[in-house]
């Protein structure tokens, strides 16, 4: 098998504040912490976390996902040794059509200074830089609208809406589709 060097070289990344870096098992309170932060946790389309471990194993399946090349979770930080700021996951990476899904998260309490901007924008030159990816696609509640306002800042298309996709939260929730190609990508 391909060392994660071979399938995602070049890490970790850097833009002007901050670095970008697979995840790592020290990870996991700061995970939890955000997945159970009341003000994430409603756009994620899976249920809040309620314990501990539940960070533990998702940071083992992203390891593992990350050996095998099909997905690449990067912890957001100021500083390589910095605490967890947010997320970037690559997933769905489907090699032959040279796309992939993009996801993000940020903690509310470093939201609003233009963090996650700077980071996708470092993720995206990487994908289509390193990668050579052709598409990227990212799915969001149409209701988020400060995930959306990223997304067509970076140039991501709005191309639908899933209605009724997740069933979270005692509710129906629509999913807005947003796509980016390489040639448009700022």
């Amino acid at each position: 098998m391909p060392s994660n060097a071979l399938l995602f070289p070049g890490l970790p990344l850097h833009s002007a504040r901050l670095v970008l870096s697979p995840i790592r098992r020290d990870d996991a309170a700061a995970l939890f912490a955000l997945h159970t932060d009341p003000a994430v946790s409603p756009w994620w389309h899976l249920p809040a976390w309620t314990r501990p471990a539940e960070a533990r194993a998702q940071i083992d399946d992203d390891l593992a996902a990350f050996a095998t090349g099909t997905q690449l979770k990067l912890a957001v930080r100021e500083a390589r040794d910095g605490p967890l700021l947010g997320l970037c996951v690559v997933s769905a990476i489907d090699r032959a059509s040279a796309r992939a899904e993009v996801g993000y998260l940020l903690s509310p309490s470093v939201q609003g200074r233009g963090y996650m901007h700077e980071a996708l924008a470092c993720l995206h030159g990487y994908l289509f830089g390193t990668l050579r990816l052709h598409r990227l696609e990212a799915e969001i509640d149409p209701r988020n609208q400060p995930s959306a306002r990223v997304l067509e800042r970076l140039g991501y298309h709005h191309e639908g809406v899933l209605r009724q996709r997740w069933h979270r939260h005692g509710e129906w929730a629509d999913s807005a589709i947003y796509g980016l190609l390489a040639p448009e990508a700022a």
